[in-house]
């Protein structure tokens, strides 16, 4: 057995927050393996554990028996949701959960909005005015909270709402986490549940063609989703996937004016090696966690039944053990694994969305900006596991 090293290093220093990759650098040396003390954690670097990880029925999301506990009454609410999220579950409960979420979240559905994305990128891009605008507000949020209002059927002019439940909700995976945090993420939950049960009741009574109405008439050998299975789905639909589409847009836009050849990475020839390269060179989330459900050893290392394990997503995608020159941004490097959508059983059912909403909205700006320069140097947020921009101003 090889020795575990140890690090420490605060996930909301700002300068980790600026440039995480630096730590993931110096933590190359420590194998597959080390122990984040920050985290009171095992942490898992490379990609080849990573991914085994990801693939391993041995390892899941959710919490073994003897770890449960009962939330604090603060959090009941948060926790009440989160209860009946597929991402928190494991076979067979997360299997019936995604086969009935799959059967609406239908490649049909996601390719009716090839054209209607150009159309929206266009429409948020007329509404831009003067030589300097922040395109994390008006461009980067706008674009997925808007499709999945659409996709669901629920009103757009309810998008502002839907993105500060997400927003509140969301900050309970951060590394800044307060009570205070707990407690608006708490009554955001209240309130989005209050939302959606309300809109789900409607769409009983008079279903439409979009998202919620299939998620409500979809069935499995006889099963339905129940109204609380309905209401984690959305909300999970929505921060999942607004959160993370967010973060890689932001992202993107910044490291693709940053090479100074944004306009020869968005060409249809390319764009879809760009979108992939983006997602693994400067992904959204950095880390996720996994529980050994027995003892395990993998790559020279025993964990143990109920461990929890924390995957460096973004570390894995710069394995340098995995890829040539990890720190380079090149679309046009040979086909590499990228952990920014997940992996294995948990693998994002938005990811056909998310990657089509990058598809078409970096040629529509880059073709509409192709002199789109940085306005100052783009702050990270103090978002640690996730990783995505605190605004994006630039000149236009």
């Amino acid at each position: 057995m090889s020795e575990l090293k140890t690090y420490s290093q605060s996930p909301v220093e700002h300068k980790f927050v600026q440039d995480p990759y630096s730590f993931y650098t110096k933590i190359k040396k420590s194998g597959d393996y080390f122990f984040w003390t920050d985290f009171d954690r095992l942490c898992v670097r490379s990609q080849r554990a990573v991914s085994a990880i990801y693939k391993d029925k041995r390892f899941g999301r959710e919490i073994p028996r003897s770890l449960k506990s009962s939330p604090p009454t603060h959090l009941e609410d948060f926790h009440r949701i989160e209860e009946h999220s597929m991402l928190e579950k494991e076979p067979p409960t997360h299997t019936r959960l995604r086969s009935l979420v799959l059967r609406a979240f239908t490649s049909r559905r996601i390719a009716q909005f090839d054209k209607e994305l150009e159309i929206l990128c266009r429409q948020l891009i007329d509404n831009f005015s003067g030589d300097s605008v922040d395109l994390l507000p008006l461009y980067a949020q706008k674009i997925p909270i808007i499709i999945i209002a659409r996709l669901l059927g629920v009103p757009e002019e309810m998008s502002d709402h839907l993105l500060s439940w997400s927003n509140k909700m969301v900050a309970m995976y951060q590394a800044r986490r307060t009570r205070e945090i707990e407690i608006e993420a708490n009554t955001a939950a209240i309130e989005f549940n209050a939302y959606i049960t309300n809109y789900i009741n409607k769409r009983r009574r008079s279903p439409k063609d979009d998202l919620l109405s299939n998620l409500i008439s979809a069935e499995e050998k006889g099963e339905k989703l129940t109204t609380a299975e309905l209401v984690s789905t959305v909300v999970l639909l929505l921060n999942a996937g607004h959160e993370a589409t967010v973060h890689t847009l932001g992202n993107g836009i910044k490291t693709l004016i940053e090479t100074q050849r944004a306009t020869e990475w968005v060409k249809p020839e390319v764009i879809k090696q760009t979108v992939e390269e983006i997602m693994r060179f400067d992904p959204p989330l950095h880390m996720f966690n996994r529980y050994a459900y027995q003892d395990i050893e993998l790559f020279d290392l025993k964990i143990k039944k109920g461990q929890e394990v924390m995957l460096m997503l973004a570390a894995a995608s710069r394995d340098p053990e995995a890829l040539d020159e990890p720190n380079i941004f090149n679309p046009l490097r040979k086909p590499c694994a990228h952990f920014a959508l997940g992996a294995g059983i948990h693998f994002c059912v938005g990811a056909p969305l998310a990657r089509l909403e990058l598809q078409k909205s970096l040629p529509v700006l880059f073709n509409c900006f192709p002199k789109l320069e940085l306005k100052e140097t783009p702050i990270y947020a103090n978002l640690y596991h996730f990783h995505g921009l605190k605004s994006l101003k630039v000149n236009i």
